[in-house]
């Protein structure tokens, strides 16, 4: 793999916080906004309207389905399970599967331009880099592989000795893309990992489906607290990106959302909530 330097050549970027936001114009803070606010952050980035950022995002009891888990055969069934245990449920419009967050998991977004010189495998190696150079103090065994028995499976999962605890998507919009990383930090990982293989089992049941769904196996998963045994938080982490970028830049700006922004903005929650009509409906 390369290093960070090697992928992204960068000196300044914009840092955003949204771990504790309500947002813009006392709209209800939930993670379909934070897939329209990195959708229009790409954009900004694309038009170079903006430096590449990285933005901070939690969001309390929330399953976030891939856009194949939509078309699951009882989603329905799997759906009404989730909301009656008191999860928000959204399907995104980044690539991946059913993963499930809490105040216990961060979510980064790492938004860079010039998509056409970095491979979609480079980006993936791009965050890869920033979560081992940001952890580096207390492991240097973090790999990035499939790990089989997870939930939302694929190359660069992030594990320690073959446990799970984070896993990537990107999206790519115009010539701007978001990298984006969920950290299960503190909490029971094994209980996560059960709730989506239980909303499995009741959206698919026995039936036979074109798409391949993970068989998600919940001792493959862990949170990174309970992997090193020390007591990690949301709020530890927080600080551990904005030192990991002070490290890989020259410059940290913060400027506020741009009037162009939050059109781009505007436009694109509309579009996540005419996605996830048929989610919303199910009661």
């Amino acid at each position: 793999m390369k290093n960070w330097k090697e992928l992204v050549h960068h000196n300044t970027f914009r840092y955003i916080d949204h771990t504790e936001e309500k947002f813009f114009d006392k709209v209800a803070y939930n993670a379909l906004l934070s897939f329209a606010i990195d959708d229009a952050l790409a954009l900004s980035v694309s038009d170079g309207n903006s430096d590449p950022a990285v933005r901070l995002w939690v969001h309390p009891k929330t399953v976030v389905l891939g856009i194949p888990d939509a078309r699951l055969p009882y989603i329905e069934e799997g759906v009404t399970f989730l909301k009656a245990h008191g999860y928000h449920v959204v399907v995104r419009n980044s690539g991946g599967l059913a993963v499930a967050l809490d105040k216990g998991v961060l979510n980064i977004s790492l938004i860079l331009p010039d998509v056409k010189q970095l491979s979609i495998h480079e980006s993936y190696e791009a965050m890869v880099r920033f979560v081992q150079y940001m952890l580096q103090d207390i492991t240097m065994n973090i790999e990035a592989y499939e790990i089989v028995g997870s939930y939302c499976p694929g190359d660069y999962d992030l594990s320690i000795g073959g446990k799970k605890f984070a896993g990537i998507s990107q999206r790519r919009v115009k010539d701007g893309m978001a990298v984006q990383i969920y950290l299960d930090v503190e909490g029971n990982g094994y209980e996560r990992a059960s709730f989506i293989r239980d909303f499995y089992a009741k959206s698919r049941k026995q039936e036979e489906t074109k798409f391949t769904y993970p068989d998600v196996n919940p001792s493959t998963m862990a949170s990174l607290s309970e992997l090193l045994g020390v007591k990690l938080t949301v709020e530890d982490m927080i600080k551990r990106v904005y030192r990991t970028l002070e490290a890989f830049s020259d410059s940290i700006v913060s400027p506020p959302f741009s009037k162009k922004e939050l059109e781009l903005f505007h436009t694109r929650l509309q579009q996540m909530q005419k996605r996830n009509e048929p989610i919303r409906k199910i009661n």
